[in-house]
Parts: structure tokens; sequence; C-alpha cells
């Protein structure tokens, strides 16, 4: 009986996050909050990673070339997730960018209007993307690295959480509840094992650049807004998931 309620729970979280960080619709048992179940955003990143492939391996296998496979490949990853990590990242961009105060800045970041700062990032970041994929060109390889990315880029999303104070009293971040320990290091545990389908030395070093970008990440939006939000979620994610890429493309060649 034990066994079929652990059995239970770990797809009810599972499916609590693949309803809240995709678009995919979810039919099943969502009986935890989100602070409980958010162990799971590595799987999540399975998902849209295997997505993503999915649309390159196809599209490679139709005779198009890389730089076509590689845009659709972050379409398809995009339209997975409704864009809802891109978005948080155009967010940060513009209200960190454009904000003086720390009042203002948490202003630009909940307006749906997109400033030069986000639309910027927004084409920095997918560029920096699309040409990874490119230059690592071969369908197994970009298999590995989107399952890899986009799963050890939503790890360490519940560990920011639990670190790092919401910056507001409304909002995701601020009603999701309060991360426990034990969330945080399953997730950790998940995101460094999908370090290890590129190898023993490109996961340590991914590793390490992921420690390096949470330390700064986390410095910044301390310092410009005195606390985490979704959008800086996005921001988390985006950087990570762009950093993983670089160094499977760096330590692939």
């Amino acid at each position: 009986m034990n066994g079929v309620l652990a059995v239970r729970t770990i797809v009810g979280d599972l499916f609590s996050c693949v309803g809240f960080f995709t678009r995919i619709p979810v039919f099943g048992p969502m009986e935890r909050r989100l602070a409980d179940a958010i162990w799971a955003a590595p799987l999540v990143g399975i998902v849209v990673g295997l997505a993503g492939a999915l649309a390159f391996a196809v599209s490679a296998a139709l005779g198009l070339p890389p730089a076509i496979s590689a845009i659709l490949a972050i379409a398809t990853t995009m339209l997975i997730t409704g864009c809802l990590h891109e978005d948080g990242l155009s967010d940060v961009a513009d209200g960190f960018g454009g904000g003086v105060t720390r009042q203002r800045k948490l202003e630009i970041m909940k307006d749906s209007r997109i400033g030069a700062y986000g639309v910027i990032a927004l084409v920095v970041t997918v560029l920096l993307r699309w040409q990874a994929l490119i230059a690592i060109a071969d369908t197994g390889s970009v298999l590995l690295a989107l399952l890899a990315s986009h799963a050890a880029s939503r790890s360490i999303i519940p560990a920011f959480m639990m670190l790092v104070p919401p910056a507001r009293d409304t909002g995701l971040s601020a009603t999701a509840g309060a991360i426990r320990a034990g969330a945080a290091r399953t997730a950790l545990l998940a995101g460094a094992a999908s370090l290890l389908l590129l190898g023993i030395g490109p996961a340590i070093v991914a590793a390490i650049v992921l420690t390096i970008w949470f330390i700064a990440l986390k410095w910044l939006t301390e310092r410009q807004i005195g606390g985490q939000t979704g959008d800086v979620l996005g921001c988390l994610q985006q950087g990570a998931e762009i950093a993983v890429l670089l160094v499977a493309l760096s330590l692939d060649h």
C-alpha cells in the first residue's frame, strides 16, 4: 500500500510540474502544492528536451540543413513551454536594465510590454542556442545536449527558490510555498545525473559553470530587487540552459 501511495505521489508531482511548466494538457492526480512537487522540474526538462531533439531528428531525416533543424528544435521547446522562461528572461532584462529604484524595477518586470533590453536579451539568447545546436549538428549529440541542458537548467530552480526570498508578496515565488531542502536536493541530484549524459569531464565543467551562474544571479537579483520572482527563475533557467549547451559544444570538439 505504501508503495502504491509513493508511486501516486511521484506521478502526481510530475503531472503538477508538467502542468505548470508546460502547455501540455495534464489529466491526473495533482494533490500536492507546487513547492512539494517541484523536485520533478528536471523531469519536465527531459520531456521538453526530448521534444526538441525529436524535432531536430525529424528535420535532419528530411534532409533539412542543421540551421533549419536547430531553429525548429528551439521553436518546439518554446511552443511546449509557452515561452514561460523566455518571458521571464525578457522581463528581468527590462526591469534590471531600465529601472532605477527597486519598486520601479518590479513594476517594469510586471508590465506585459517588452522593451529594448528584453528584445536584445531574447535575440542574443536564442542566437546562442541556435548556433550551439548548429555546431553540435550530430543528431545523437544534439539529443544528449538538449536532455542535459533542459533537465539541469530546471534542477537549480528549487534551490534558488529556497535560498533567495521572494521579492514580492504575490506571484509564483510567493504563492508556491516554502521549498524543503529535500525537494531541492532531489532536483539537484536529478540535474547532476542528466549532466552525466555529456560524459564525466563535461558534467564536472557544466556543474562548475552552473554554480557560478547560480551565485552570480543570486547576488545580482538580491542587489537589484531584494529577492527572486518567477521572472528571475525564468532568467535562471535560460542562462543555465545556454551554459550547458556551450559546455557540451566546447568539450565535444
